[in-house]
């Protein structure tokens, strides 16, 4: 079964963590949540608190189809701020496996180098943070391993990528109709 783990950090956003996990676990793909700290419990940036799947020392993110960052803040920031996260992010990367990232998420690749080249989209203001990326604006924006999405809003847009990008276009399909989308 192919395998997603969606990383929280305290302040995250909770439409883009939580719509991501639905969608893709709709579409048969294990979506793992996993608090980047040794506590479970994770508060949203509108204090909805959620007790993760994992904790980050419990995951092993070997073999991961792709790791996801939610955006939010002080989220994206939290995320920002963690080295453990980040090297896992650079490993997936190294790997030529999937790293998506959303709202003011994709700060975090940018910092990392992992946009370079690339085309990228991200919340509105955020587009300095893109580093070495052609901000497009655009809802979605899938480069080669790297997904981004603009924001809260374009959740579906986000996931349904995602699903295209493990899956296939037409399992993504399936599931926008679901949800009639």
């Amino acid at each position: 079964m192919k395998k997603v783990f969606v990383l929280l950090a305290d302040g995250f956003e909770e439409m883009e963590a939580l719509g991501t996990v639905d969608i893709l676990r709709r579409a048969g793909i294990d979506a793992v949540t996993v608090s980047i700290t040794s506590d479970p419990m994770v508060a949203g940036a509108h204090k909805v608190p959620v007790r993760a799947d994992l904790t980050f020392g419990e995951a092993d993110f070997t073999g991961a189809d792709a790791l996801v960052l939610p955006g939010g803040m002080p989220g994206a920031k939290n995320l920002n701020d963690s080295e453990p996260v980040k090297e896992a992010l650079l490993q997936q990367y190294r790997e030529g496996r999937i790293v998506a990232a959303i709202c003011a998420a994709p700060m975090v690749l940018g910092g990392l180098g992992l946009l370079k080249g690339r085309r990228a989209t991200c919340y509105p203001g955020f587009e300095q943070t893109l580093i070495g990326a052609t901000p497009t604006g655009e809802a979605v924006e899938v480069d080669g391993p790297v997904i981004t999405g603009k924001g809260p809003g374009l959740v579906f847009n986000f996931g349904l990528a995602l699903v295209a990008a493990i899956k296939n276009e037409a399992v993504a399909e399936e599931v926008a109709a679901g949800l009639l989308l």
